[in-house]
């Protein structure tokens, strides 16, 4: 699976398993309702979403003009780490300003999911590639599969 078509299913497939663990997290850890955390947790892979495509563009666009294509540990170890933290650059002024905390309380809101999700991207994307295989941008020049 190649282009668009790829793109929209990883960040279907994604952010409705990154939605559930939010919502659950969140309700958890700031004693708070799942009428107050979940839509919190819509907002948040609304916004999650919207990044992750063009993060993932972004990061394809470059991958594609490196003279190493394959995608390494280091490789996938780096593309969850800087997605994680550019998207808490967004996600932590909106806990703090949704549930009225301050933003070092939203910061400590956030923290077993600033851990857990560049875990589970790098899991997720592992075994994404696994099944559906790797982007053309990820292959040999020689191995390019028609989109």
């Amino acid at each position: 699976m190649q282009g668009l078509k790829r793109k929209m299913v990883f960040i279907t497939t994604y952010e409705v398993i990154g939605w559930i663990i939010s919502s659950l997290a969140l309700a958890m850890l700031s004693g708070n309702s799942a009428g107050v955390t979940g839509p919190l947790a819509l907002a948040i892979t609304t916004i999650a979403v919207s990044w992750n495509f063009i993060f993932n563009t972004l990061f394809e666009f470059w991958e594609s003009r490196q003279i190493s294509r394959t995608r390494t540990f280091r490789r996938r170890l780096v593309h969850a780490v800087l997605f994680q933290l550019t998207l808490v650059v967004f996600l932590i002024p909106l806990i703090a300003w949704w549930l009225s905390v301050s933003l070092l309380q939203a910061f400590l809101l956030d923290f077993a999911l600033i851990i857990f999700i560049p875990i589970y991207t790098f899991f997720f994307n592992w075994a994404f590639d696994k099944i559906f295989g790797v982007p053309n941008s990820a292959r040999p020049h020689q191995e390019k599969i028609l989109q």
